[in-house]
């Protein structure tokens, strides 16, 4: 089955069988930050954004994803570059193999709403498991980040994470 996709801003057209998992789908194009985790829909590790939207790359045939935008953190670099320093300054990132969920549900909090609440980040990224750090460091991170743009002048809103 061929689909057409735009990855990370780049349109490609790609062979595929039908029962390809998008997960499967976007490690094959050398996206290595989506992670295999539980293969349950239970654990983030798998976040993607497709269209904007966080989804589970684990659940999703790749023939889903025919026509639509998908990211990975692979085409987040730089949204993501001044974030992921925070997350490491609170030690939230002990082994990193969840850092990539976390931080593609991030981008989409962020995005969505630019000054969250604790309750709110909390919520939002409910659905990522950490073994290491018990998620208080994540919840550290984030908020440091935002006292630093809060600080710096402002919110970005959607232009930067």
């Amino acid at each position: 089955m061929d689909i057409k996709l735009k990855l990370n801003g780049k349109a490609i057209s790609a062979q595929c069988d039908a029962d390809t998992i998008l997960l499967d789908f976007l490690r094959d194009h050398g996206c290595y930050s989506v992670k295999r985790g539980c293969d349950t829909s239970n654990c983030g590790l798998c976040t993607v954004l497709m269209d904007g939207t966080p989804i589970l790359s684990c659940s999703m045939l790749a023939a889903r994803a025919d026509g639509h935008s998908i990211q990975t953190l692979e085409g987040l670099q730089q949204e993501a570059a001044d974030f992921v320093g925070f997350i490491a300054d609170q030690g939230a990132d002990q082994c990193g193999f969840c850092n990539p969920g976390f931080v593609m549900n991030t981008i989409a909090l962020l995005r969505e709403n630019p000054d969250p609440t604790d309750d709110e980040i909390k919520a939002y990224l409910a659905g990522n498991l950490c073994r290491c750090s018990g998620y208080d460091g994540q919840l550290r991170g984030i908020r440091a980040y935002l006292s630093s743009r809060k600080s710096k002048g402002g919110s970005h809103g959607t232009e930067t994470v």
